[in-house]
């Protein structure tokens, strides 16, 4: 998100060579641009892992230097799988919580309170790209406080975990609005922690980009990593110890080989007469066995201008990826910027000279240019072998500005083609939406990949799961607990080392029964389990929004699929409200509680708020939860797969996942 800029950069030298290299997101800028831009003093971020799930809590103090006062906007970039809860701004020394309401009727509040010189402030989505905040008034040499709060399912792939915090608003075709390219730095405290609790043991925490970072096991089952920065009023250079926000914070964290495939669950049910919310988390074991067929392989790359930066590191990936490849493959590499060009001319078979003449030309391709995305992808899709399995691994870093750009077309053209899409999505401004649900559409999957991650490691961990076999038409059933409103509905597939999460609703407490059938090849896998749905559990109020977060999602999939519907954008508008969220729909707004209760604005999200709070708080003093449920009847015979363990061929290990990281951080700076 925009307001992480501050984290960047870590290590106090590295950081401050690293600054020319990306903008930073998340600053505050006046609404009027001839104003000098308001100053960042202090950022601290609170990162806590902990029963599946990751909540982020920001604060930061800007501090406008001009003599007049006025309204300023605060962006920061729209975080992947991550539901906003909580803004509160700070007026007269007070913390007030925002309000979700109806869009249009959120702009004309605040609008009425800026005419009235009330404060206020406004929290809006702009589509998949930002949440843009504006703030009424700014005094005059003061100081402006917001707290931020969001909360995301964790990502774990193939017994690795990871967490993203962006700071860089990244580096799309379009040019950046000017906010984004001014202050870049903390001027006084800068602070992030990252709190890790599982139950499931970990052999490491990792800040790769950061070796500057402190890293900590406080227990068997909590781990804590953290960076920060004061200011040093005696410093011989006071500049140095200024921080520079222009770089994301990527931590990984890698479980122990040889855990078993688990059921997790999480619920949270206030009481015995109100309806519960869950949070179930699939972890198969290793039943994926080798592929032996050759396969069609289709590396579709942008080479737009805005690749400019990360070229030379999409281009080892392919090596890496061209290297997993086997004799009885082939493959062939398609470029596109505002137009598509197929670099083999076709398919191609994978031996070494064609392997080195193709990364040879690909080497020295000129980079530039618009993104057409479709076209890509039409270049892509052209003449494969309908008899031969194929795969597309799509990598992009932009947003489909030039040809066809409507996404209901590119799901339709990935619909009526039987090819798996494999999307790695760089950097912060994508168009993750559209790249996501694509590969949906085809059964695929998609990676966001951060500048600040390894795309080597990434793709070669993409054709390692490519070269194993699939549970195919996943289909999960729940009997007992009157169990309704399950998310995602619709699974297909699942690759191996991934996991599945499905949040639902349920009416009854007690026992019921977990059902996951899926084909692996021609044979049908049937796994059960049982697991107890508790009459009451207050211990993670925070699931009720992801539930809403997920299932506002896949509403909002099917209006770009089938086209929009005035019951489904209702819908979304009335979870929205009820559960706290801004989408596009809704807005969160900030005024005075005497005008909250003028409008008749019930103070729900406050509520919500304070429960959540209260939950945090109480998590943090008590022992680490063992989630699992299926311990005595187990759902899954094999252990789970792992990077550099035994579980299965092929797998690649930790030194090429973490530390190649680093030589390619030097790579791309020139040492």
């Amino acid at each position: 998100m925009k307001l992480t800029k501050v984290i960047s950069a870590l290590g106090a030298g590295v950081a401050l060579v690293a600054s020319t290299l990306a903008n930073a997101a998340g600053l505050m800028t006046p609404a009027n641009s001839n104003l000098p831009e308001l100053t960042l003093q202090e950022h601290h971020v609170a990162v806590t892992i902990d029963d599946g799930y990751a909540t982020t809590e920001i604060e930061q103090t800007f501090f406008n230097p001009n003599s007049a006062e006025l309204e300023a906007i605060y962006s920061f970039p729209v975080p992947e799988s991550a539901a906003v809860g909580e803004f509160t701004y700070w007026i007269d020394g007070q913390p007030v919580v925002g309000e979700v309401v109806e869009k249009v009727r959120a702009r004309k509040i605040y609008q009425a309170e800026k005419a009235a010189g009330h404060s206020t402030a406004l929290v809006e989505k702009n589509a998949f790209k930002t949440f843009d905040i504006n703030v009424y008034p700014v005094s005059p040499n003061a100081a402006v406080k917001v707290r931020l709060v969001y909360i995301q399912p964790a990502q774990v792939d193939t017994g690795v975990g990871r967490y993203v915090y962006p700071l860089e608003d990244g580096g799309v075709d379009e040019q950046a609005q000017s906010f984004w390219q001014r202050n870049e730095s903390v001027t006084e405290a800068f602070s992030f922690t990252m709190t890790f609790r599982s139950s499931y043991p970990i052999d490491a925490l990792r800040l790769p980009k950061h070796p500057n970072a402190t890293i900590n096991q406080l227990s068997e089952n909590e781990w804590r990593a953290s960076l920060s920065n004061h200011k040093n009023s005696e410093a011989a250079n006071p500049a140095a110890s200024v921080m520079e926000l222009n770089q994301d914070i990527v931590a990984y964290w890698r479980h122990q080989t040889g855990l078993p495939g688990s059921v997790d669950l999480i619920t949270h049910k206030p009481t015995a007469n109100e309806p519960g919310t869950f949070m179930l988390t699939l972890t198969p074991g290793d039943d994926l066995g080798a592929v032996s067929d050759g396969k069609e392989w289709v590396f579709v790359l942008d080479i737009s201008g805005s690749m400019q930066g990360k070229y030379a590191t999409l281009v080892e990936g392919v090596r890496q990826g061209l290297g997993k490849l086997r004799q009885q493959d082939r493959f062939k590499v398609v470029l596109f910027n505002e137009h598509a060009v197929a670099l083999t001319q076709g398919f191609v078979a994978v031996t070494q000279e064609n392997t080195e003449s193709t990364l040879q030309r690909l080497e020295t391709y000129p980079i530039g240019g618009s993104t057409n995305l479709y076209a890509g992808l039409q270049q892509g899709l052209a003449n494969i072998d309908a008899d031969r399995p194929a795969g597309i691994i799509l990598v992009t870093d932009g947003v489909a500005n030039v040809g066809n750009t409507e996404k209901k077309s590119f799901l339709e053209l990935l619909a009526k083609n039987d090819v798996r899409l494999f999307t790695f999505i760089m950097g912060n401004s994508a168009n993750r939406p559209l790249l996501k649900e694509m590969t949906e559409v085809s059964n695929g999957f998609a990676l966001s990949v951060s500048n600040s991650d390894d795309i080597v490691g990434h793709i070669a961990l993409a054709t390692q799961k490519l070269t194993h076999q699939a549970f195919r038409d996943v289909q999960l059933s729940i009997e007992g607990g009157r169990v309704r409103n399950v998310t995602p509905e619709h699974i297909g597939s699942l690759y191996r080392g991934e996991q599945l999460t499905v949040f639902g609703h349920y009416w009854q407490a007690g026992p019921a029964t977990l059902t996951l059938t899926a084909k692996v090849g021609s044979e049908e896998k049937i796994y059960r389990t049982e697991v107890i749905l508790p009459e009451q559990n207050q211990r993670n109020p925070e699931i009720e929004r992801l539930w809403a977060f997920a299932t506002i999602e896949h509403l909002q999939t099917q209006m770009d699929y089938f086209g929009a519907d005035d019951d489904q954008q209702q819908a979304i508008t009335d979870i929205a409200v009820e559960y706290g969220l801004v989408t596009d729909y809704t807005s969160m707004i900030v005024v005075q509680e005497q005008v909250f209760q003028a409008l008749n604005i019930n103070r729900n999200n406050q509520q919500r708020v304070a429960q959540e709070q209260q939950a945090r708080a109480n998590r943090a003093q008590q022992p680490v939860q063992d989630n699992r449920i299926d311990k005595q009847q187990p759902m899954f015979q094999s252990p789970r797969p792992s990077l550099g363990g035994s579980g299965g061929s092929g797998a690649l290990g930790p030194v090429f996942l973490m530390a190649l990281m680093l030589l390619l951080l030097r790579t791309r700076r020139g040492s």
